[in-house]
């Protein structure tokens, strides 16, 4: 008899769609797991989620590209999100990417040199009246101003 020993990856999507069901609903909770996990869903892992929620694998890259917190290849350790809302724009945040740009050496869309930081651009945080807002990984940061967002970068690097 031969033993098919399984990669350790397609174990856990099984047991994440143990945990969250094999429906078309469970497949943002799995990428979300996968991504806080991974930092990111290989190539992979979504042909294997396709695979275990019987749908195409089109569907999953799909659901990857539309939201801007799902990647497909790993970032830096430390993701800078900027609010890109009009509401954001007249607080004033092309000073905070004039700011954070100078301070870091790259540009939006970019990851520094050392893989520590990834700067990008999200739709709405949800905290219009509080902006601009920025979120560094988990932590949301609102009415940031430019000499702020430097001392915030300061101490994340």
């Amino acid at each position: 008899m031969l033993i098919y020993e399984r990669n350790s990856l397609v174990d856990e999507i099984v047991d994440l769609t143990v945990e969250y069901g094999k429906e078309r609903s469970a497949l943002l909770p799995i990428l979300q797991t996968l991504q806080l996990r991974h930092k990111c869903i290989s190539d992979f892992a979504q042909q294997e989620v396709a695979r275990q929620l019987s749908i195409h694998p089109v569907e999953v890259y799909s659901v990857i590209s539309f939201y801007t917190f799902l990647h497909p290849e790993s970032q830096g350790r430390n993701i800078v999100r900027l609010c890109q809302t009009i509401s954001c724009d007249l607080a004033g945040k092309c000073y905070l990417v004039k700011a954070i740009e100078r301070e870091l050496g790259i540009k939006f869309g970019q990851t520094t040199k050392d893989k520590r930081i990834k700067l990008e651009f999200t739709n709405c945080l949800g905290m219009c009246d509080q902006g601009p807002a920025m979120v560094i990984n988990e932590r949301v940061f609102t009415k940031v101003t430019p000499e702020r967002a430097v001392a915030i970068l300061n101490e994340v690097k």
